[in-house]
């Protein structure tokens, strides 16, 4: 037993310098860690501070903001390994072999990265556009962030819905906010009975009489169809898009009010049935 001992106490002593170095390594590694951390959270602001100023799209400053954070992360990553004895050329090959198993296994966060990158380089919507993706049957919403894989939308209601890049770079997108000025286009239906060239007038009147229409731009009222059980009456005029919904809010509600008031009728869907009685001659 003291022969062991005293192997093993000779064994201790021998190591003690490896010992010490490897602790050394290890701690200079966290030092470094931490150090790069602090320094990657510095570049990446001072990054988004100057594109900012250069006032480049806040999408773009988003996106390369991300990549330039994961390109430092791998660089901290691999000065960190070299100084464990780790060469370059071993690296080089790990970095190789994992981003082939990479590519591989994630095809589908590389093809949102690349959807990305389309729309940052055609722009089909910016950060705070309101976008509509496929129409009435996807997402829509106040565009919040545009990340490398992902973007970000925020409903009416304060919601956050995540789309992949890669599904929106694929799909049609109404940008509802792009323009300054949206078209209003207003329906309303009146009954038979009433007069037609008093309702238009109304609506006519209640054009001239709203601030928010543009007065630059044609406006017209018209008659739009003659349905079933009632006459369908409309008007379109351009309006700031910002204030679409408000005005159109405000217009039905004047609308309403005033077809009540001059007397004309709103019809709702009905059935009439009339009853013929056979006569026996």
């Amino acid at each position: 037993m003291e022969k062991w001992m005293r192997r093993g106490g000779d064994y201790l002593q021998e190591q003690i310098p490896a010992l010490t170095g490897f602790g050394v390594k290890v701690l200079l590694s966290i030092l470094i860690f931490y150090l790069g951390i602090r320094i990657i959270r510095w570049i990446v602001r001072l990054l988004r501070r100057s594109m900012e100023k250069m006032r480049v799209d806040q999408g773009v400053v988003q996106f390369a903001c991300s990549l330039a954070k994961i390109l430092m992360y791998l660089l901290l990553a691999f000065s960190i390994a070299t100084r464990f004895g780790v060469t370059e050329a071993s690296v080089a090959a790990l970095i190789g072999s994992t981003g082939i198993t990479l590519a591989m296994g994630l095809q589908g966060g590389l093809a949102n990265m690349a959807g990305g990158i389309m729309i940052l380089l055609f722009k089909p919507f910016q950060v705070g556009d309101y976008i509509v993706q496929n129409g009435l049957t996807g997402c829509e919403g106040t565009v919040s962030r545009i990340d490398m894989c992902y973007t970000r939308l925020t409903t009416i209601d304060n919601k956050i819905i995540v789309i992949p890049n890669g599904t929106l770079s694929n799909s049609s997108i109404t940008n509802v906010t792009e323009k300054e000025e949206r078209q209003l286009d207003v329906k309303v239906s009146i009954s038979y009975q009433s007069d037609i060239r008093q309702a238009k007038g109304i609506l006519e009147r209640l054009l001239q009489e709203e601030e928010e229409i543009y007065r630059d731009k044609d406006a017209a009222v018209f008659v739009d169809e003659l349905g079933q059980s009632a006459v369908i009456l409309g008007f379109r005029a351009w309006v700031p898009t910002d204030q679409y919904w408000k005005v159109k809010w405000r217009l039905n509600e004047k609308i309403k009010l005033a077809f009540d008031r001059e007397g004309v009728e709103i019809p709702y869907n009905q059935l009439d049935v009339h009853l013929h009685e056979k006569v026996d001659v």
